[in-house]
C-alpha cells in the first residue's frame, strides 16, 4: 500500500509543478511571441523553429500546427538528409547556422527550443541570427543566465531542470500562441 500511496504523491506533485510552471507564464511573454509569429507572416517570412532531441518533436509538431490551421508559413529542419549531409560538411556543431546562411533572411523569424540553452549547434545559430540581424525568439530551462537567454533579446525561461518539465511547457506554450492566432480552441482538423 505504501508503494500505491507513494506514486499517487509523485503523479500529483508533478501535476502541480506542472501547472505552476504554465501558470508562472506571463501573458505579456506568450504575447510577445504571438505577435512576432503574426508580424512575420504578414511579411511573408518564414518561421523557422529548431531544436534538439525532445524539442525535435515540438518543433515539428508546432510548425506543422501553424502552417496547417493557423496558415502561417512555418518550417522545422528535421530532415535526415539534411542533418546528416550538413553535419558531415560543416560538423554537427554548425548544421543549423549553414541552414539559417542559406534559408533565412530579414522577414523570418527563428524560434529556438532549448531546454538546456547550452547546445553548440544552436547557439551558433543563434549568434548568426543576431549578427545578421535576423529576428529569433528563444525558449530555454535550467539556468536563467544560460548562454543562450544571454544572448536573446526575446526570452522565455522556463524555471526547472527537468528536461521533460520544460519541454513539456515549452509545447504547451507554442499550443496555447497557435491557438491564440487562430481564435479558438476547438476546431476540425480540415479549418
Amino acid at each position: 500500500m505504501k508503494t500505491k500511496k507513494k506514486k499517487i504523491i509523485f503523479y500529483d506533485n508533478y501535476k502541480k509543478d506542472l501547472q505552476n510552471k504554465i501558470s508562472s507564464l506571463t501573458n505579456n511573454d506568450l504575447d510577445l511571441l504571438k505577435q512576432d509569429i503574426v508580424k512575420t507572416s504578414k511579411k511573408k517570412g518564414v518561421v523557422y523553429l529548431l531544436g534538439n532531441g525532445g524539442s525535435i518533436s515540438t518543433a515539428n509538431h508546432i510548425s506543422v500546427d501553424l502552417l496547417k490551421n493557423a496558415k502561417i508559413n512555418s518550417k522545422s529542419l528535421y530532415n535526415d538528409n539534411l542533418i546528416t549531409c550538413f553535419s558531415n560538411d560543416y560538423g554537427y556543431e554548425n548544421w543549423m547556422q549553414k541552414y539559417l546562411e542559406y534559408n533565412v533572411n530579414n522577414k523570418d523569424l527563428i524560434i529556438f527550443l532549448s531546454a538546456s540553452g547550452e547546445s553548440k549547434n544552436i547557439l551558433k545559430a543563434a549568434n548568426f541570427a543576431k549578427k545578421k540581424k535576423i529576428n529569433f525568439f528563444s525558449l530555454t530551462g535550467f539556468k536563467k543566465n544560460n548562454s543562450l537567454n544571454n544572448i536573446s533579446k526575446n526570452k522565455i525561461w522556463i524555471n526547472s531542470s527537468s528536461y521533460n518539465k520544460v519541454e513539456i511547457v515549452h509545447f504547451t506554450l507554442l499550443a496555447i500562441i497557435v491557438d491564440t492566432i487562430i481564435g479558438k480552441t476547438n476546431y476540425k482538423s480540415n479549418l
